[in-house]
């Protein structure tokens, strides 16, 4: 969400920043909408305060017995009251046009965040590891039906498209990806664990961005509750409508959580695999903290994320975002991408944005300083660290032999009983 006050002070600051992410103008459809706000608010007060006169003069017209006065007030009230109403249905309609332009409209880059149209734009900070050279690499798809432990045909059955059945070896190996991301994120990293409803209301999902604008990209209930499309919402919206303090920032919050995307945009793309799923398991990191501080945590927060990759000693590189690749509430985000040797490419494994304030003003969560009564709004950040099943899948083939085993790294091998390889 962003300050309507901002916006009439430096038009043209906004302009520029939308227009880097390929928005037209909007600057002149919100200032008219704020005028016409303005004006019906002005008139609508004015209408009600010479209402409030006249009705005093009615008392006065009658002590004096003067019926013709009092009977000339009575039909100006009416009028007002007319006036009062006319201007109360502009002012609404006004306030809820420049509510939801508002609301469409996408956080405002940092500045140092380069200007480009897609992922083509975006930056290499670093890369860490070198990709292993495996002869004539199987993908994800064919070693783990080759194991007998993973079964998209049979998922497809009971859900649909874009599910998998992991069994076994493979369902393990997925269920120790996740505590071992959860334990270094808590026990290393000292992010709080949470364990979060999944389903969310209209306002939680709408303070984090998702809503209005991506409706479709979510899964709604029969009851009007949306299931989380990742922990971020419910993480983020434990600060709604709350004041911390700010001594007891940051507040780094993580949790392993199901996540649920509808992929609505996607169609065509990644339909080979466990790459873009309706439903994959995420450990998500949440931070709130100081407008002084949000920078200096994003990038602890991308370190977060990055320690993971190098523990499992998987080769990826980490990608400064530019405008037109950034994600709706984004001011600034990295993507961490890992190698995958099927595809002789690295792919997203990660996304971690700073969300400055834009989060926080759609949800009100504010801070206030030791011994002060003024409060500002929080910055928010997100990121995964990471997301399982894409870790799976860069695990397996990055780990493959030449007779379609997997090796388990030493790393996991306490969480799989010792096991050091699958198959």
């Amino acid at each position: 969400m962003h300050d309507i006050k901002a916006i009439r002070d430096n038009p043209a600051l906004y302009d520029a920043a939308w227009a880097s992410k390929g928005l037209v103008a909007q600057s002149p459809p919100i200032l008219d909408l704020d005028r016409d706000l303005r004006t019906a608010q002005t008139a609508l007060q004015a209408a009600q305060s010479r209402r409030n006169d006249v009705s005093k003069l009615i008392g006065v017209a009658k002590g004096k017995k003067d019926e013709a006065a009092a009977a000339e007030y009575m039909a100006e009230v009416e009028l007002l009251k007319a006036e009062i109403a006319r201007q109360g249905e502009a002012e609404k309609g006004a306030g809820e046009a420049l509510r939801a332009l508002l609301a469409s409209l996408p956080n405002l880059p940092a500045p140092e965040v380069p200007v480009g149209e897609d992922e083509r734009g975006n930056v290499e900070v670093r890369r860490w590891g070198e990709p292993n050279a495996i002869a004539n690499p199987k993908d994800h798809v064919e070693l783990g039906e080759t194991l007998g432990l993973m079964d998209f045909e049979v998922a497809a059955k009971m859900s649909g498209a874009r599910f998998v059945m992991l069994m076994g070896g493979l369902a393990r190996l997925e269920r120790a990806l996740g505590q071992f991301m959860l334990d270094m994120q808590t026990r290393e990293h000292g992010y709080l664990e949470v364990s979060p409803p999944l389903l969310v209301r209209d306002e939680a999902a709408f303070g984090t961005g998702q809503l209005p604008k991506f409706a479709e990209d979510l899964f709604r209930t029969t009851d009007g509750r949306w299931l989380i499309p990742t922990a971020e919402v419910s993480l983020t919206n434990l600060v709604r409508e709350e004041i911390t303090e700010e001594q007891e920032l940051p507040l780094r919050l993580t949790a392993l959580t199901p996540s649920f995307r509808s992929e609505a945009g996607a169609s065509g793309r990644d339909t080979r695999g466990m790459i873009r799923q309706h439903q994959f398991y995420k450990v998500e990191l949440v931070s709130i903290t100081t407008p002084e501080e949000a920078e200096t945590e994003h990038e602890r927060m991308v370190e977060c994320a990055e320690a993971v990759l190098k523990r499992l000693e998987l080769p990826f590189r980490t990608m400064l975002l530019c405008t037109g690749d950034m994600g709706f509430s984004a001011r600034k985000t990295y993507d961490l991408e890992v190698w995958l040797p099927s595809q002789n490419t690295y792919r997203e494994i990660s996304s971690c944005s700073n969300c400055g304030d834009f989060q926080a003003r759609r949800m009100d969560a504010r801070c206030r300083r030791a011994g002060e009564k003024g409060t500002r709004f929080v910055h928010t950040l997100n990121g995964s660290g990471l997301a399982v099943g894409r870790t799976l899948v860069a695990l397996m083939e990055n780990y493959q032999d030449e007779g379609g085993r997997i090796a388990v790294p030493q790393t996991l091998q306490p969480y799989m009983g010792g096991l050091t390889h699958i198959g």
